[in-house]
């Protein structure tokens, strides 16, 4: 069990990434320009939004300062569905390696997001782990909307537990 709340947000973000790789790694590979809203991300777009939130809010918490039009070093969208599952791996290892020089007290300290002050540890579970969480929700339908099979992502799609009947 860990001992402190920086181990815990540790923990549960690297098993949310293990679920994020898998559903990068389901999407259809012919559908990066997807896009059932006009005016919405296409299914690109969305998936690598996963990486950016990774590393904007990670980056953020560590400097004391967010600044959403910054251009990130190694943060240019890929442009096939092939290279978006290993570059959300490479944004995330960045971005864990980050979290993980933080001190406990870390998470105590205070940082303006959006023009008000939140505790560090509100914006790493609320801001970074609940947003990509609502946006890999999206994803998982966007990819059944693509014609897709995404994988399940607490507990088993239709089709896994087909599989497991043997169906």
């Amino acid at each position: 069990m860990p001992s402190n709340e920086l181990e815990r947000f540790i923990g549960t973000w690297e098993h949310e990434a293990k679920s994020t790789d898998r559903l990068l790694t389901a999407l259809p590979t012919t559908q990066y320009d997807f896009r059932p809203d006009p005016k919405g991300r296409s299914l690109g777009e969305l998936a690598w939004h996963l990486a950016e939130i990774d590393a904007f809010i990670s980056r953020g918490v560590a400097t004391g300062t967010f600044n959403f039009d910054e251009k990130i070093p190694g943060l240019e969208r890929p442009r096939t569905i092939a290279e978006l599952a290993p570059g959300y791996k490479r944004v995330h290892a960045t971005a864990l390696a980050t979290i993980k020089g933080f001190k406990p007290d870390h998470l105590d300290k205070t940082t303006s997001f959006m023009g008000r002050p939140m505790r560090n540890g509100d914006i790493l579970y609320g801001v970074l782990l609940s947003h990509l969480i609502h946006h890999r929700g999206q994803l998982v339908l966007m990819t059944r909307l693509a014609g897709g099979v995404p994988p399940g992502m607490y507990g088993p799609t239709r089709e896994e537990m087909a599989a497991m009947r043997g169906n």
